[in-house]
């Protein structure tokens, strides 16, 4: 009988063969980590596709990426070929049998997000994430990710259109992100992604411009990781209470944080900006991930999920 430890979890009705969830924005459509020698899509749970509009969008003007200290800003703003162009040329050509693929919902109006989920509920992708809190476009997801009854609203038009699984992206810029958690739950989201960024920018002091033409970003990296897993132990409790799982995420880079996001409640792990510092992690990740559970006597990654210890028990 084999002492590996079991890596495949359970999240939102879908079996993911292990915790690892590449995260919307950092694999562009699924294909782009498919060119390094030595990925391996059979490391990887599932894949977010990039964000997805209605209408096919340019993005903002660069600047639109910046290295900080320990983290990236980057404000895109969406770029992407229009909802129906992903199902209908892009999907085709990803290897499903070989991972699992999400789409990613954006839009201006709740109307705009419930038209993207029909699209794509006619298509192969086995989730919808739903990106209520993206902080780098001026019409839409911030302002819906930051009011929960908003975000409730966002939830309430998709779910009518697709019977596949949604899973709302919560803002860390919200004030109150355990009401929002409630909210969409309450209106029929089946899974939480925690966190997206939180806004920020910087400077050029030679220039006395913000270096982002958007002036402000989404922050991204290891220096939100304290931000992330604070925000994941916010919203367990409620999430936990109605079955819905957690996808944490902001800042894993390495064996030990995804540990710490699973042992605050993370039910999957999400990995964005980590790939921009090693794009073949997620294999080193897992080894360290199956050697601390023998080493813990945990016979899966869903044992360790939610055991953290406080003072009150």
């Amino acid at each position: 009988m084999s002492n590996t430890p079991d890596l495949s979890v359970s999240f939102a009705g879908l079996t993911l063969q292990t915790p690892l969830v590449l995260l919307s924005g950092c694999v562009g459509f699924g294909e782009e980590y498919t060119r390094v020698e030595g990925w391996d899509n059979r490391d990887i749970g599932a894949v977010i596709l990039k964000g997805t509009t209605v209408e096919p969008r340019m993005g903002n003007a660069p600047h639109r990426v910046y290295e900080t200290p320990s983290g990236m800003l980057n404000a895109i703003g969406l770029q992407n070929p229009g909802a129906r162009y992903v199902v209908e040329h892009i999907l085709p050509g990803l290897p499903h049998h070989e991972t699992q693929f999400w789409a990613n919902a954006n839009g201006t109006s709740p109307e705009e997000y419930a038209e993207v989920a029909r699209i794509f509920d006619d298509s192969p992708v086995t989730a919808i994430e739903i990106n209520i809190s993206c902080p780098n476009v001026k019409a839409g997801g911030v302002h819906f990710g930051n009011d929960p009854c908003m975000a409730a609203r966002v939830v309430e038009a998709m779910r009518p259109m697709t019977k596949k699984p949604l899973i709302t992206k919560l803002s860390p810029n919200s004030a109150d992100i355990a009401e929002t958690a409630r909210l969409v739950i309450e209106a029929g989201s089946d899974g939480l992604s925690v966190i997206n960024t939180l806004v920020g920018m910087a400077v050029d002091i030679e220039k006395r411009k913000p270096v982002i033409d958007n002036i402000s970003g989404g922050l991204s990296g290891p220096a939100i990781k304290p931000v992330a897993l604070w925000k994941i132990h916010q919203t367990r409790a409620i999430a936990a209470k109605q079955s819905i799982p957690i996808l944490g995420q902001g800042g894993i880079t390495c064996a030990r944080d995804a540990i710490e996001f699973a042992v605050v409640g993370s039910d999957a792990i999400g990995i964005g900006t980590g790939l921009f510092y090693d794009p073949l992690m997620c294999g080193k990740l897992l080894d360290g991930l199956s050697e601390y559970l023998q080493r813990h006597g945990l016979a899966s990654y869903s044992e360790l999920v939610g055991s953290l210890v406080t003072k009150n028990g």
